[in-house]
């Protein structure tokens, strides 16, 4: 590293993410999206990835990503835009805009790529965004490429969300953007009330079923299990979490996705997802619509955890979802659990700020459909210990 100021202002950080016990390391890990996971060579019951219905390894999803590969090879070599799309792209998005009831649909590179797509093309300095304390990152980060004023409720309270409508009223441009699941606290968007409200005050809605989609409402999301989708603007929703493979997508009106066709810089100047990516997405959708009780199994389960989890003490907060956080306050408290869970032989996230709250670091329980009783009855184990462990006294880290 050349630049002294860089090195030191560099060094100065990292040794303050130490000190506070924030310091991160990508963990050395193998087979991350199965339902087992090793690391150091021993097995883990795999709570930590987003894998919800565990179709990151179902037989016809993965044959869809090797037929594709071989197919179109490994590559897509544009933007689609230019030579970067092939057939299977518009198999995909018209299944989806039919899966989501929607126009149209666009496909992008990850979930972050389109949020920034949609707030960047919807909004401007002359926009008001509104959006929840708890939204996800991504969603932060549009808000501020858009350039537009951002407006934030605190999370899940409504009637301060009206006041802040209330005081903007006069905006001549207004969005709504929304996680549908909140992805650290396992808790939902009051999308009833949310519609309500911006459609007394001529406000667009954009959801986020990252998290949702693919769990609730027959794997639509969580709009649809409200019945609420038809007052939504814009829907998007993740391919890499339920839908085990990777990309996201953006349902809407047809001149919607025409915009984003050609507004949305994330989608215009990156290279398309590969083919085995695509041919992945397409085959887990059309299962999902197969078979949409994957969903309902995945939150049985997580609502039996949440059972065991209060009858030790443990704190889920508002955890309503396939995600059950155990909120333990101190980064150093979050650590030990991890490694009292991992004692068990159960992988959890240890999570701490800046992606929660200060004073709100937690595990991170990713519930998922692939799950079998005897995994079922290890983690019961494994939280028992942990209950146990907390007791008594956490130490130095």
């Amino acid at each position: 590293m050349k630049a002294l100021w860089l090195k030191r202002r560099i060094g100065v950080g990292l040794e303050n993410l130490r000190e506070e016990a924030r310091f991160r390391q990508i963990p050395d890990l193998d087979r991350g999206a199965d339902r087992l996971l090793v690391h150091g060579g021993r097995r883990y019951l795999n709570l930590a990835s987003n894998n919800y219905l565990g179709l990151a390894g179902h037989d016809s999803v993965r044959r869809a990503a090797v037929n594709a590969a071989e197919e179109y090879g490994a590559s897509s070599g544009a933007s689609r835009l230019i030579t970067g799309t092939y057939f299977l792209f518009g198999e995909l998005e018209a299944e989806l805009a039919e899966f989501k009831e929607c126009e149209d649909a666009l496909v992008l590179g990850s979930g972050y790529a389109a949020n920034l797509a949609i707030l960047s093309s919807l909004a401007d300095r002359h926009t008001v965004v509104f959006s929840d304390r708890l939204n996800h990152a991504s969603i932060v980060d549009g808000i501020k490429l858009s350039g537009a004023k951002q407006v934030r409720y605190r999370h899940n309270d409504m009637d301060h969300l009206a006041a802040c409508l209330k005081r903007h009223a006069d905006a001549p441009r207004k969005v709504l953007v929304t996680d549908s699941v909140f992805s650290m606290d396992g808790d939902v968007a009051e999308l009833e009330r949310i519609v309500e409200l911006c459609a007394r005050h001529d406000v667009a809605v954009a959801v986020d079923e990252a998290h949702g989609a693919g769990v609730f409402g027959r794997g639509r999301g969580l709009a649809y299990e409200l019945g609420v989708a038809g007052y939504i603007d814009v829907h998007m929703g993740t391919l890499g979490k339920a839908f085990g493979s990777h990309g996201a997508y953006v349902a809407g009106d047809r001149t919607l996705i025409d915009w984003l066709r050609n507004a949305a810089r994330p989608f215009i100047f990156s290279t398309a997802l590969p083919p085995a990516t695509v041919g992945a997405s397409l085959a887990a959708v059309q299962l999902i619509k197969d078979r949409p009780e994957f969903g309902g199994r995945v939150l049985a389960m997580a609502e039996r955890v949440r059972r065991v989890c209060r009858a030790l003490g443990l704190d889920t907060g508002g955890s309503v979802t396939q995600i059950v956080p155990v909120i333990l306050g101190t980064n150093e408290r979050a650590l030990h659990g991890q490694e009292l869970l991992r004692e068990k032989g159960v992988w959890a996230g240890a999570v701490r700020p800046p992606t929660v709250p200060g004073g709100s670091s937690r595990l991170r329980l990713c519930l998922r459909a692939d799950l079998t009783d005897d995994d079922m009855i290890l983690l019961e184990s494994a939280l028992t210990h942990l209950a146990a462990g907390l007791e008594r006294e956490t130490p130095c880290l």
